[in-house]
């Protein structure tokens, strides 16, 4: 009775555990694949509900059979054809080689004529506009090709726009996804890769590096913003306008300090590139690629401290006083 208690807790922990990994994969995060908002994802979600049930049928034949087995496994033969071996060569020829290769050639010819083809990368002069997302460790760089305006870890889009994405890596292999918006596109040192993303309605869209690329792979993340065509018009025109002038002390400790070797600020004296550009910061939903919000006192916490909030980040740590700190953290947050 002990060991019987003891194997049926041990099936209820193995049931919970495995019953917990599930629920927690049902979060709404923005990142679900099976939430399609553009036609692209919408193929993709259809091409995966086939694959699934017919995994799902294939499954449940095979238990099926593995049952009946158990159930006449002291009875010889197949019921109605009994033990005539060559109708049962044909029924193993038929379920174990011709279905099985007519059902994976279909879903092959399916997934790359219909899906594949109609998420590829978007032919020359079929798409309104192009952006260039560059990846770095760990954060994204976005640039929009005849404008000014740069931005991090956030892609604005216009809705029911075909938008040419061409993607780049600054330093290793990284991989672009947006899953209710379209597959996602490997970044490669020296290759550009090209997506189309398409959303029918306003909302922002959770992105995710999908490469494994370094310790901070998992804080990989960006948003697309989804705007109407006018709203994004003239986001685009705030966000390519330089900062204005400030006399704030902040912005003299901003420019006379270590940020400035890292970070642009149009309209400044910082003009690098190897971190994100900071021209237009406080307009921004996050910092840290998603890692953190972009409150006042979330800016003060990652710049006085970038390593406790994203360990392994390029950042490194400023010798500065709080008072320096919070001067430059109150001077960032007015570049909007």
């Amino acid at each position: 009775m002990t060991k019987w208690k003891t194997a049926l807790r041990r099936t209820l922990a193995i049931v919970a555990a495995g019953c917990g990994v599930l629920v927690s994969g049902c979060a709404d995060n923005g990142q679900n694949a099976l939430h399609s908002k553009s036609p692209q994802s919408h193929d993709i979600e259809v091409l995966w509900w086939w694959m699934l049930g017919v995994a799902s049928l294939v499954f449940l034949g095979a238990c099926a059979m593995l049952i009946f087995g158990w159930w006449r496994r002291r009875t010889a033969g197949l019921p109605v054809v009994g033990e005539d071996e060559a109708v049962n060569m044909r029924l193993v020829v038929a379920f174990g080689i011709a279905i099985p290769v007519v059902i994976l050639i279909t879903l092959f010819l399916v997934a790359n004529v219909a899906v594949i083809g109609a998420t590829a990368a978007p032919k020359p002069g079929s798409t309104k506009m192009t952006i260039r997302v560059i990846g770095h460790d760990w954060w994204w760089e976005v640039r929009y090709p005849g404008h000014a305006a740069v931005t991090a870890n956030e892609i604005h889009i216009p809705t029911r726009t075909r938008v040419n994405v061409v993607g780049t890596t600054g330093d290793v292999i990284h991989s672009l996804w947006v899953p209710e918006l379209n597959r996602k596109i490997d970044l490669i040192p020296g290759r550009a890769n090209r997506e189309l993303l398409y959303a029918d309605h306003p909302g922002v869209y959770r992105g995710q590096c999908a490469e494994f690329c370094g310790l901070q792979h998992a804080h990989m993340s960006l948003y697309v913003v989804a705007q109407e065509p006018a709203q994004f018009e003239a986001w685009l025109r705030d966000e390519s306008r330089p900062a204005l002038p400030s006399t704030a002390r902040g912005r003299q400790l901003f420019l006379s300090t270590t940020c400035s070797s890292c970070h642009a600020i149009r309209g400044t004296s910082a003009k690098s590139d190897i971190g994100p550009d900071l021209t237009h910061v406080a307009s921004r939903m996050s910092l840290a690629a998603l890692t953190t919000g972009n409150s006042l006192a979330e800016l003060l916490r990652w710049i006085s401290d970038p390593q406790h909030v994203k360990p392994g980040a390029k950042m490194p740590a400023l010798d500065l006083s709080q008072d320096d700190f919070r001067a430059i953290a109150d001077y960032l947050r007015t570049l909007k």
